[in-house]
């Protein structure tokens, strides 16, 4: 990894945790018999680490959350499409044609 200065290796930092909690999730969804305790806890430790990540990565560069269009898997197909047109009207509302005021006679 690069060392491009403090922030740079917080982003590091994170990566690296965030790369142990993956690993540890994987670890413990892959058991034969699935804990809920430690999977929720595994599942915890990885939400917390991409949220670090994300913090990290948006601290430094200005960049948004890489993490923002993971898609739950437990959705059903009618719900998911339900989301996405609801989230291309808010685009389309959000980067529509802003109305302009005619001058005051």
């Amino acid at each position: 990894m690069r060392d491009n200065g403090s922030m740079s290796k917080k982003i590091d930092s994170a990566l690296k945790d965030l790369i142990k909690a993956l690993r540890k999730h994987a670890a413990v969804a892959g058991e034969r018999h699935v804990s809920l305790k430690r999977s929720q806890r595994a599942t915890a430790r990885v939400r917390a680490a991409a949220t670090a990540y994300a913090a990290a990565v948006h601290a430094r560069s200005g960049l948004g959350n890489p993490f923002d269009d993971v898609i739950d898997p437990a959705l059903d197909a009618e719900t998911l499409q339900s989301l996405s047109a609801e989230r291309d009207a808010i685009a389309r509302t959000l980067t529509g044609p802003i109305p302009q005021q005619t001058a005051a006679l």
